[in-house]
């Protein structure tokens, strides 16, 4: 085990990055480590820390925070601690406390290794640099963060993902229809901050209906593991922590509780409603992110907010960034829109009386937006109320355009633009609907009249199973959801099927555990079980997802057309392959027949969504609960007449007052297109599985070919390192295609995100195999006999990872090639060039040679540092000028942005500002690494 002790400084083998080591604190079994540079604190186990002591030796030159540098001459160390006594240019002795060493110091010295023959074969150098290749390109790819999720490339998603994830703390409402894909959209933005380094700590929380299915989804399309916390957790890790006590004799330990050990964690509402001891250990571990899915169940009034909306009101005013999932943003009244939006900016949303004002003000934005969008010819009046609206924004040449046939497009299309900048909730709600978003499935319903009675005692004498037995024959191997109301309905469908007819069928109710739902839910997804059919009680309606499967099965229907469209809408879905069948038995006569030919023939509900379905069934309540109970069959075509006229009227009203803009802010396909071709081209060129086969040769791990674009991947005998990353003894199947990820969810889908592929990168780049190599190479321009020295330089610069320095100036190889005359041939000689020999040389006499060279290969070296430095210089300023363009172009658009929409707060701008100066100092301060050298002898 190491001694640590607190003062030493340590660097990481795993992240050199992160600069020079502070250890704060050895206790336990455990080490905590301040990486000042970057402000990162990394808490490792003492017996397997991936660190090394860093201590100098006589002749060395050290660098102080202060810039200062000496020569050591000599080294105390007391009480663990080192003391290094040198001199500095002027001859004057200082001593240096190893705590006043330069944050930012890098260490890696390949020359070493090479001197004293530990290098490897010229394929590890190669991998190496290929490795800090294509690190770059994806630091400075604009998708970097998108790439990584099993998601189809949908316009609204990829839009709302990187215009979310970008911002300094994003805080929104993702309030896209039922199956839009919300919690796709919010996996994407937690996924791309997590990859950039810009969030940590997430919590999520979600109805307890939904917790596996969230966890699952988050592994299986992000790769990203959630821990569930429950009470029972909860009361281990307090046993554990008691035992730990009696065990060392310890005091008690505050906060030792599983939110401060976790960073992922997922959790249910009910979890807090029922334990709030459990809040206030929540709120005190401090987040990141917090992600609340259903959010309308969160009940909210001036004078009453309930519990639950009082602790995630707490958790948003101490933590950056809050994101809300709700399908319905209005439905349930402006006060519950005014609530949600109260939770995302309290400082603008503080008033309920002042929010219905404010909403007057955007109307006038509201109806020019929708004037230019239907490209009608604007009268006068409405110009000048425009140019009224837009005054600040100079657009009288674009107004002057707009008559222009030439011209009318453009300035149609900029006038938009300028509008969105001025819309009130645009930066806050993201809503988008099925009018905008296309690649929704057809829908065709069946109804099914049926003769007899309801036996609910005999389901096997209820016409309605005799009707089930043969329908699921005649699906053959189709797999088909079966939804109905009451749980105990759902339990007596299955066992009558499975007892009476052989037929397996899975069952999901809300008598099950959540383990028990998910196993079923699994079952049933499984292409080679047995179960063909999956029946659910209602709460199969809400939030999961079988866009797998076609074929609906309504055994009896709800009054609420709501809940019919979230039974309809666990099919109906963005990825639906198939035109959606749904299948309606019901007895003559019975409240069925009412229920069926009003949603028919008066909503037209099964065959599409009726946004006024609700409103209407809200209406005419009355009426529609005393026709069930009379079953009057001679009032249903009237009322069902009068329906067709309410909700014609109402979706009209609807429509006219859609909120266009709203819906063009949440995707503009311009942008959105963009983001898809980068990410297609992307994955197109990168050609990763070879970069990938390269990583497993060297490392030891089997390939085999299992289809196109498919392989299997499994570690041999010969493993080069204890676990290769993400590869378990068993192996895996893995697709470097996304379409095929898509359709095979038990493949792998490897991208540069995957954990497996920047697991091998840092494996590659973080260890010392590959930094010094020989080789005999051949080139036309080349005399044989020669020697020289190629350098493997890295510029980079520790930097907070908010500042996403990697855009501007990520870690950059430089190249140099230097020959035994001292001349730069790296512009004259390229890397690609150099031809593999394929020639055997004797170590012992390569090794004695290079000894002898030693002071000549220094001095090589030196020229090469001096022409790395310049380059590096280049790279320094180039990327300086990158940034200082973008961040101030962005300044200059939240400024002018703030003067028309008050959602763009003073200090967002300020720390706008404050972040490009403190990148400006970051990027001068870029660093010069030797990462690798290869030593070539030319035949």
């Amino acid at each position: 085990m190491e001694n640590f002790i607190p003062g030493q400084r340590w660097i990481s083998n795993t992240e050199s990055e992160l600069g020079l080591g502070l250890v704060l604190e050895a206790a336990y079994n455990r080490v905590t480590v301040l990486f000042l540079a970057t402000g990162e604190k990394r808490i490792y186990a003492r017996d397997n820390a991936p660190l090394t002591r860093v201590k100098f030796s006589p002749g060395d030159t050290i660098e102080a925070i202060d810039g200062s540098k000496i020569t050591v001459q000599s080294v105390s160390e007391n009480n663990g601690v080192i003391t290094y006594i040198g001199r500095n240019k002027a001859g004057k002795e200082f001593r240096l406390e190893e705590m006043e060493l330069n944050h930012h110091i890098q260490f890696n010295k390949p020359q070493d290794r090479l001197f004293t023959g530990q290098f490897d074969p010229p394929s590890w150098f190669s991998l190496r640099y290929d490795t800090w290749r294509r690190l770059r390109e994806h630091h400075q790819s604009p998708v970097k963060g998108l790439m990584g999720g099993r998601t189809s490339l949908i316009a609204h998603q990829i839009y709302i993902a990187h215009e979310c994830a970008n911002r300094l703390a994003p805080r929104i409402m993702l309030a896209d229809e039922v199956g839009l894909g919300k919690t796709i959209e919010a996996g994407m933005i937690l996924h791309h901050r997590l990859i950039n380094g810009l969030s940590s700590r997430i919590l999520i929380i979600v109805p307890e209906t939904l917790l596996h299915q969230w966890l699952v989804e988050m592994l299986r399309r992000f790769n990203l593991r959630f821990s569930i916390v429950d009470e029972e957790r909860c009361r281990n890790i307090n046993l554990e922590n008691e035992l730990a006590e009696e065990e060392f004799d310890e005091e008690p330990r505050e906060n030792e509780d599983v939110f401060v050990n976790e960073q992922l964690v997922l959790c249910s509402q009910s979890f807090f409603s029922r334990y709030p001891n459990r809040q206030k250990q929540a709120l005190e571990a401090g987040w990141d992110m917090v992600i609340v899915d259903e959010a309308h169940h969160l009940e909210w009034s001036e004078a009453n907010p309930s519990p639950e909306y009082l602790f995630v009101e707490q958790l948003g005013l101490q933590t950056p960034s809050l994101i809300l999932l709700t399908a319905t943003p209005e439905q349930l009244g402006k006060e519950s829109h005014f609530a949600r939006l109260r939770l995302l900016d309290p400082d603008r949303f503080y008033s309920y009386s002042r929010y219905l004002e404010d909403e007057k003000h955007f109307e006038p934005v509201a109806n020019a937006a929708r004037a230019l969008l239907a490209e009608e010819t604007l009268t006068d009046e409405a110009a000048a109320a425009l140019q009224a609206l837009v005054k600040d924004d100079n657009v009288e040449g674009l107004l002057k355009n707009l008559n222009n046939p030439e011209k009318s497009a453009h300035a149609r299309a900029q006038l938009i633009n300028v509008l969105l900048d001025h819309h009130g909730t645009g930066r806050i709600l993201f809503r988008n609907s099925r009018h905008t978003v296309q690649g929704f499935p057809d829908r065709e319903r069946y109804g099914y009249a049926l003769e007899g009675q309801e036996n609910r005692d005999d389901l096997e004498q209820d016409p309605r199973f005799g009707w089930l037995v043969d329908t699921i024959k005649r699906f053959g191997d189709d797999k088909a959801l079966l939804i109905c109301k009451e749980a105990q309905t759902a339990i007596d469908l299955e066992q009558t099927l499975r007892n009476r007819t052989g037929i397996a069928a899975a069952v999901f109710h809300e008598g099950m555990t959540i383990i028990e739902r998910d196993r079923a839910a699994a079952y049933f997804a499984d292409q080679e079980s047995s179960a063909r059919l999956l029946i659910c009680s209602e709460i199969g309606s809400e939030g999961r997802n079988f866009q797998f499967v076609h074929q609906l099965i309504l055994w009896d229907l709800p009054v609420n057309p709501d809940l019919l469209q979230q039974r309809i809408g666990r099919l109906d879905r963005i990825g639906q392959k198939h035109i959606i069948s749904i299948h309606v038995p019901y007895l003559r006569g019975s409240e069925q027949e009412l229920l069926f030919r009003w949603y028919d023939e008066g909503l037209n509900a099964f065959r599409h969504n009726n946004s006024a379905a609700q409103h209407v069934a809200d209406e005419l309540a009355a009426e529609l609960d005393a026709l069930l109970a009379a079953r009057d069959f001679d009032l249903l075509d009237g009322f069902i007449a009068k329906t067709r006229e309410r909700s014609a009227v109402i979706e009209a009203e609807l429509h006219q007052g859609r909120d266009q803009l709203l819906e063009l802010n949440s995707c503009r396909k311009d942008i959105a297109d963009k983001y898809i071709d980068a990410l297609q081209r992307f994955e197109r060129e990168s050609h990763l599985w070879q970069y990938m086969e390269d990583v497993f040769d060297s490392y030891g791990v089997d390939t085999e070919f299992h289809s196109p674009d498919c392989f299997i991947i499994k570690p041999s005998d010969h493993l080069r390192t204890s676990h290769f990353p993400s590869l378990s003894e068993d192996g895996m199947t893995a697709t470097i295609n996304r379409s095929i990820a898509l359709a095979r969810e038990d493949f792998q889908f490897l991208t540069m995100e995957h954990p497996m592929v920047s697991g091998a990168m840092d494996l590659v780049i973080s260890s010392e195999t590959g930094n010094a190599s020989i080789n005999v190479v051949r080139h036309p321009g080349l005399k044989a006999g020669q020697f020289l020295l190629e350098c493997l330089f890295v510029a980079e610069c520790s930097a907070p990872p908010e500042l996403q320095i990697g855009r501007f100036l990520p870690p950059t190889p430089i190249r140099v090639l230097i020959d035994q005359n001292k001349q730069d041939l790296t512009d004259t000689v390229d890397y690609d060039d150099l031809i593999d020999a394929g020639i055997t040389f004797d170590k012992s006499k390569i090794v004695t040679f290079i000894n002898n060279q030693r002071h000549h290969l220094t001095q090589m070296l030196g020229v090469a540092e001096q022409r790395a430095q310049t380059d590096k210089q280049e790279l320094v300023q180039h990327a300086a000028r990158e940034m200082l363009g973008s961040l101030a172009e962005e300044i200059k658009r939240m400024m002018r942005l703030q003067k028309v929409n008050p959602s763009i707060k003073p200090e967002e701008i300020e720390h706008l500002k404050d972040m490009t100066l403190l990148a400006h100092d970051n990027i001068e301060s870029a660093e010069l690494k030797l990462d690798a050298v290869r030593f070539l002898i030319t035949n």
